[in-house]
């Protein structure tokens, strides 16, 4: 069972957020111009001459230095202030944001919330079963992820390994990847429908020594093998030394002496991981391209920046306000699962909604069902 597993049988309050299809700038440009620039983005106050979104969107480009330096400090919680806003020049290929600046992506996303609601919300996992949901608040998702952290150090990851995950959409998922954060390692998410050989070629290029899995997942109402593929991928895989299963069914899977349960390993921990204080350009995650028009290319997200714009992106161009319950169904395997259904709504403190099933299953009408129920309790 998931550790601190509690279902409901009840309907999921998600609004189902359509994909990015216009920058944080933009966004700005096509607000109203007339309406109050600081309660758009209080941040906006301390910009003089600035009284509208046009005007807030025209100082962002002539003032760049202070537009984002004023957003970050605002927005991140800093072990470290940083010397430096930008240093950016795309002709050579060197992009680096907030520099000499230190921060803890899990403390931005769980400790500073579960300070002032810690019995907020955070996780709401709609299983693949009819009808049922989990919930987590943040204060029960931080001591997972600290527990998670904590075994990972004890296992051996320390500040730059890489730990490949290769889970469906669940809380452990979202612990598992805050965790890595919390002790200063990158996360190699691969998507849950991946064959062996596409995630041995992941682990390989990611050199992991560690994998995340769980025995089995479900969707759509069948079972998913997924600790047989982790069995076969590893064969090719000589830097992996042990794997990690969480318990989705209760289906027994073949362990093998490199492999550990999960839930059972974490409960040995305590709920206090000391974060590492991580410099704004170190790596948070690498994710792979697809592969489809060739070998898989790892694409590396840095800290600071990146953060700080999920969870800018994730408030003005989904127009995210506190206390809405957001719902992205993209896979946590993929770049919008990271920033929209993980990273965004965890750094703006929201309510996030984690989809295990499909669209269509049980049938395309309980789908729909789910979502205008929603919204009806929403409104």
């Amino acid at each position: 069972m998931w550790l601190l597993c509690r279902c409901t049988a009840k309907y999921v309050p998600a609004s189902f957020s359509r994909g990015v299809s216009a920058s944080f700038l933009h966004v700005l440009r096509r607000s109203k111009s007339s309406c109050n620039s600081a309660a758009f983005m209080p941040e906006s106050a301390g910009f003089e001459g600035v009284s509208g979104r046009d005007a807030l969107h025209d100082y962002s480009v002539s003032h760049s230095e202070s537009f984002w330096a004023a957003v970050a400090r605002q927005r991140l919680s800093w072990i470290r202030p940083f010397d430096a806003v930008q240093d950016c020049d795309l002709s050579q290929g060197r992009i680096k944001w907030f520099e000499g600046g230190k921060l803890n992506v899990s403390v931005n996303c769980l400790d500073r919330h579960v300070h002032t609601c810690p019995e907020r919300v955070a996780l709401i996992w709609e299983r693949d079963e009819q009808g049922s949901e989990v919930r987590y608040t943040y204060r029960e998702l931080l001591e997972m992820t600290c527990r998670l952290g904590n075994l990972l150090r004890r296992h051996g990851v320390k500040k730059g390994d890489c730990v490949t995950i290769y889970m469906p959409t669940c809380p452990l998922a979202v612990a598992s990847m805050l965790a890595c954060a919390r002790i200063g390692a990158a996360h190699n998410v691969v998507f849950a429908g991946f064959s062996a050989e596409a995630l041995a070629e992941r682990i390989r290029d990611a050199q992991s020594s560690t994998v995340i899995t769980v025995n089995q997942g479900v969707r759509g109402g069948k079972i998913l093998e997924l600790k047989k593929t982790v069995d076969a991928a590893v064969q090719s895989c000589p830097t992996v030394q042990q794997v990690f299963v969480a318990i989705r069914t209760e289906n027994e899977v073949e362990m093998t002496h490199r492999d550990f349960t999960l839930e059972e390993e974490m409960l040995k921990e305590d709920v206090v991981c000391e974060p590492a204080p991580m410099d704004s350009e170190d790596v948070l995650f690498l994710l792979y391209t697809s592969g489809s028009t060739g070998k898989p290319k790892g694409l590396v997200h840095t800290q600071a920046g990146y953060l700080l714009y999920t969870a800018l992106t994730h408030r003005y161009v989904f127009s995210y306000h506190d206390g809405d319950v957001f719902g992205c169904v993209a896979d946590i395997g993929w770049i919008t699962g990271h920033s929209y259904t993980v990273y965004g709504p965890l750094a703006n403190g929201g309510t996030t909604v984690l989809f295990e099933s499909t669209p269509v299953y049980p049938d395309p009408a309980y789908r729909f069902a789910v979502s205008v129920d929603s919204m009806d309790r929403r409104n």
